[in-house]
């Protein structure tokens, strides 16, 4: 009987329109009740006028009034309601949470400040607010402290507008008294700018951490790199000093333990990198946090006032040339010099052959493409021999076909990093070799320079080397290269050519400033002779 007697006391406090608790309660002549706003709407959207509970039909539309004693009957059971519901619900406020400034003794949690009363209410002193029609014309945001703030010290009025001209936070006499002339927007509406900018504004540091993450990828892998290049330096140098006498050990030492040293502060040098850049992640989150934390902010002074300060540039370090990749090629080299002068001319050889080896690691597959060969040469099935045939074959005239001299690229490219690959020039008369870029020209009279694209070395009547700058440069040889090498560092800007068997260094183009594909490039002219292949070897990597 009790629940029965509850549940029907309830509805009848409840609007049979809205199904909620009254709110204004009024009574039409037939004694039914509704929510004042519930009844005049339905009215309004209905072509008869009547009682939506008992049909009965008004020929003129009732003059609703609030019914007094109904509406006190009804704020009472929704103050009791209200209670009810506090009491097993509200929390006492804790530190760092806004309490309510109404309640005496404990003070629970605030739920709502209002931008009017600047007091800050529970979920029971808040109920006013809710219910009463003066009241619930007040602006309500989440709680937050020193509601005091939000009034203009000048004019003791609430901050409701935001002057642009001056940045800054103004009540609505300000622009009369104290900003004349200034353009001034609804604090709302700069609130929604700024939002729009805050977002902006954490994408851009998550930008930034992202970067800073790939950046810490970048480094681990160069430290990795580093340590395969200081493994590697530090075999060849065992090797080199190894077959010398036991006068030279001292230098083999001092070799590996500068390797050591320098891989150690390449080392340190990353381990500084990655913990200053994970410094700088950490605060960059922690901005973000507080950027997104603002975004979803409904306080527009509080998000107006701290905007400058989160959207500001941070000052952060440059990472864009910030690099950990040492370089240990000369190191052995150095070292050797420093050795004594009977050992100068083994050691020199010994050198020879360990660079040698280190280029011969970046050997590439090459092989000749048809599509570029001019119509006199003949290639091999393989792809690994041209000589000149000294019949002009009937071959389309495609882009890439050189139509005046006897040239011919490879099919592969290369657009980075290093590569190296070996020619047998035994037995030619004249020849050219070395690598050219992609844009070329190909048609009619080609003048072979790295102005127009090619680094070349080459051989004229049989004992005149040259390499190909803008002027030739002729070369001064001890024997004739049997086998060429051509190796190329792009991003050092070198191209370099070996007599393999001599394990010697024949020229190197420094300073090259690469910025397309390169391919390899050759140039087989005929002549008596001079009708041996040119052929792509294998790389032999145990000279």
């Amino acid at each position: 009987m009790s629940a029965a007697s509850n549940l029907s006391s309830e509805d009848q406090f409840l609007c049979s329109i809205c199904l909620d608790v009254f709110t204004d309660p009024v009574s039409t002549p037939c004694g039914h009740n509704f929510c004042k706003n519930c009844i005049n709407e339905h009215w309004n959207t209905s072509d008869r006028c009547q009682c939506p509970m008992c049909k009965e039909g008004f020929n003129t539309r009732p003059d609703l009034r609030v019914n007094t004693l109904f509406s006190e009957m009804v704020a009472q059971f929704r103050q009791s309601a209200q209670q009810k519901t506090s009491s097993s619900e509200q929390q006492e406020s804790k530190p760092g949470e806004v309490p309510c400034d109404v309640c005496t003794g404990t003070k629970l949690k605030a739920l709502k400040s209002c931008l009017v009363c600047l007091v800050s209410y529970c979920e029971t002193h808040l109920e006013p607010h809710l219910t009463m029609s003066g009241l619930k014309r007040h602006q309500l945001i989440d709680p937050v402290e020193n509601l005091e703030d939000r009034m203009c010290t000048k004019h003791d009025k609430p901050l409701e507008l935001f002057c642009k001209t001056d940045q800054t936070c103004v009540c609505m006499l300000c622009p009369v008294l104290d900003h004349k002339m200034h353009e001034f927007v609804p604090l709302k509406e700069e609130y929604e700018g700024k939002k729009v900018e805050l977002k902006k504004t954490e994408a851009e540091i998550q930008q930034m951490i992202q970067k800073r993450r790939l950046k810490i990828q970048e480094i681990k892998h160069s430290v990795d790199l580093s340590e395969e290049d200081a493994d590697r330096e530090i075999a060849e140098g065992v090797q080199v000093f190894t077959d010398l006498k036991e006068s030279v050990e001292r230098g083999l030492n001092e070799l590996i333990k500068t390797i050591e040293e320098k891989q150690k502060m390449t080392k340190k040098q990353a381990e500084d990198s990655i913990k200053e850049l994970e410094q700088e992640i950490s605060e960059l989150k922690k901005r973000s946090t507080e950027v997104e934390k603002l975004s979803h902010s409904e306080d527009h002074l509080h998000l107006l006032q701290s905007f400058p300060s989160l959207t500001a540039a941070p000052s952060l370090k440059d990472w864009t040339k910030v690099s950990v990749a040492p370089s240990y090629e000369e190191t052995v080299r150095r070292a050797v010099v420093q050795l004594e002068e009977t050992l100068s001319r083994e050691m020199k050889k010994l050198l020879a052959e360990a660079e040698l080896k280190r280029i011969q690691k970046f050997a590439v597959d090459v092989t000749l493409d048809p599509d570029t060969a001019h119509p006199k040469l003949i290639l091999s099935d393989d792809g690994k021999q041209v000589k000149h045939g000294n019949v002009m074959k009937n071959l389309q005239n495609n882009p890439e076909r050189f139509n005046f001299f006897n040239c011919v690229l490879g099919k592969q490219s290369f657009f980075s990093g290093r590569f190296y690959f070996e020619v047998q020039v035994k037995g030619k008369t004249v020849w050219d070799l070395g690598v050219a870029r992609e844009s070329i020209n190909r048609k009619g009279f080609i003048r072979l320079s790295p102005q127009n694209g090619y680094w070349t070395i080459g051989l004229r009547n049989g004992n005149k080397y040259k390499a190909v700058e803008d002027d030739h440069v002729l070369l001064s040889l001890k024997s004739r290269p049997q086998k060429v090498g051509v190796f190329v560092d792009y991003e050092e800007g070198l191209v370099s050519f070996y007599d393999v068997d001599a394990a010697a260094l024949i020229y190197s183009f420094t300073g090259c400033s690469f910025t397309e594909k390169l391919f390899p490039f050759f140039f087989v002219n005929y002549g008596g002779k001079n009708t041996t292949p040119l052929i792509i070897s294998p790389v032999n990597q145990t000279v």
